[in-house]
C-alpha cells in the first residue's frame, strides 16, 4: 500500500483538485507500449494500402540507379542528379507514410491520459540532480517493476520476431532469384506480415500495460486522511474563519435591513417578540412589501428606529406573527393577508392625515388574521 514520506498510509483516492493539479503539472498516465503498438499497426496498414505505389517508386529508383552509364560514374554532377531523381521519385509515397506515422505517434502518446501541456516537467530543479534521490529511484520498487516489464517485453517481442524470421526465411532468401519488381512486391508483403505479427505482440503488451499505468497513476496520487482534511480546510477555509465570515454577512444584512426601516409606512409588533416593517407603494399598485423583520433584540431595534423616524408602531400579535413566518424580507405579503393589512394601512393613513388637521379616526379595526396564517407556537 502506498505510504507518505512520514510513513502514514495513503488510503484515500485522489480528490478532483489533486487530479487537476497533477494534470496541470503534466503528471498524466502514459503508456509507451500503446504508442509503439499503434505506430507499428498504422505502419503495417499504411504500407499495405500504399504497397503498390511504394513498390513502383522503389523499382523505378532501382532501375534508374543500377542502370548507370559508365561516364556517369566519373561525373559528380551526374551522380548528384541521380541522387536528386531517386529522392524525388520515392518522395510521394514516403511523405504519405511518414505523415501518417507522425499523426499516429501523436495520437498514441496522448491516447492514454489525454492531451496536456505543462512546463513543469522540463523546469530545472536542483532536486533532480540529487545523487541520493537518483539512487533511490534506481533501486525503488517502481524501477524493479519496470525492469521486469522490459525483460518480459524483450522476451516476447524477440520470440515473436524469431518465429517470424524463421517462418519467412526461405521466402526471404528466394527474393534474390526474382526480378526487381517481383522481389520488391514480395519483400513488401513479407514486411507487412512481419509488422502485423510483431504489432500483435506489442498490442498484447499494451493491453496489459494500459490498465497497469492507470492503476499505478491512481496509486501514486492517493492521499492520506490528513491530506484530505487539510485540502478540505484549504478549500473551504478554517471553521472559525467561516463562522466569522457568516457573522459579518449577517451583520451586513441586518445593517441593510435597518437602513430600509425608515422607509416603512407601518411597523407591526407582537409587541415584545416580533416586529415587521411594511411599505406600500400606492402609485405602483402592487401589494405591500416587507422591508424588515426580526425577533427579540432585532425586533426591539426595529421599534426604536421606527420611533426615531416617527413611524406608526401598531401592536397586533397575530398579524405580526403571520407576516413574520410567512414572508421573507423584500417579498410581498401573501395574498391571504391583503385584506387585513389593507385595513391596517387605511387606519395608519387616517392617523397620518389627523396629524395634518383631519378628524381623528375611531378605534382601530379588528384585525382578523385568516386561520391558515395563525401561528400555533410550533
Amino acid at each position: 500500500m502506498a505510504e507518505n514520506e512520514d510513513g502514514s498510509e495513503k488510503t484515500e483516492s485522489a480528490s478532483s483538485k489533486k487530479l487537476q493539479d497533477a494534470r496541470d503539472k503534466g503528471n498524466l498516465p502514459r503508456s509507451k507500449d500503446l504508442s509503439s503498438a499503434l505506430l507499428l499497426i498504422v505502419a503495417a496498414v499504411t504500407i499495405y494500402g500504399t504497397g503498390t505505389l511504394l513498390v513502383r517508386d522503389l523499382a523505378d529508383s532501382f532501375n534508374f540507379n543500377f542502370l548507370v552509364e559508365r561516364e556517369d560514374l566519373f561525373d559528380l554532377n551526374r551522380m548528384i542528379f541521380h541522387l536528386y531523381v531517386s529522392v524525388v521519385s520515392i518522395m510521394d509515397s514516403m511523405v504519405l507514410l511518414m505523415s501518417v506515422l507522425a499523426v499516429a505517434g501523436i495520437i498514441g502518446s496522448v491516447a492514454l491520459g489525454g492531451l496536456g501541456f505543462s512546463w513543469e516537467p522540463v523546469t530545472p530543479k536542483l532536486s533532480k540532480m540529487d545523487p541520493i534521490a537518483g539512487l533511490k529511484r534506481m533501486f525503488s520498487v517502481q524501477s524493479l517493476v519496470e525492469l521486469f516489464k522490459s525483460i518480459a517485453k524483450v522476451t516476447l517481442v524477440g520470440g515473436v520476431a524469431f518465429l517470424v524470421i524463421r517462418y519467412f526465411l526461405p521466402e526471404t532468401l528466394g527474393l534474390t532469384f526474382q526480378s526487381i519488381e517481383l522481389s520488391l512486391a514480395h519483400g513488401i508483403d513479407i514486411i507487412i506480415w512481419s509488422f502485423i505479427f510483431i504489432s500483435l505482440a506489442l498490442a498484447f503488451i499494451a493491453a496489459i500495460d494500459v490498465p497497469f499505468q492507470v492503476w499505478s497513476h491512481k496509486e501514486k496520487l492517493k492521499m492520506t486522511k490528513q491530506e484530505v482534511k487539510d485540502e478540505f480546510k484549504q478549500q473551504e477555509g478554517d471553521p472559525q474563519v467561516r463562522g466569522r465570515i457568516r457573522q459579518l454577512q449577517r451583520q451586513a444584512a441586518m445593517n441593510r435591513m435597518m437602513s430600509d426601516v425608515p422607509k416603512a409606512d407601518v411597523i407591526i409588533t407582537n409587541p415584545t417578540h416580533f416586529s415587521v416593517a411594511l411599505k406600500y407603494d400606492q402609485s405602483g399598485g402592487s401589494a405591500p412589501v416587507m422591508l424588515a423583520k426580526g425577533g427579540d433584540f432585532i425586533a426591539l431595534k426595529i421599534r426604536e428606529v421606527g420611533n426615531h423616524y416617527d413611524i406608526p408602531v401598531i401592536q397586533s400579535p397575530a398579524l405580526a406573527r403571520a407576516i413574520y413566518f410567512h414572508t421573507e424580507i423584500g417579498d410581498e405579503i401573501p395574498e391571504g393577508l391583503f385584506k387585513v393589512v389593507a385595513q391596517l394601512l387605511a387606519y395608519v393613513y387616517q392617523l397620518r392625515n389627523a396629524r395634518m388637521g383631519a378628524p381623528m379616526p375611531g378605534a382601530m379595526p379588528s384585525l382578523d388574521v385568516p386561520e391558515e396564517f395563525q401561528w400555533d407556537g410550533s
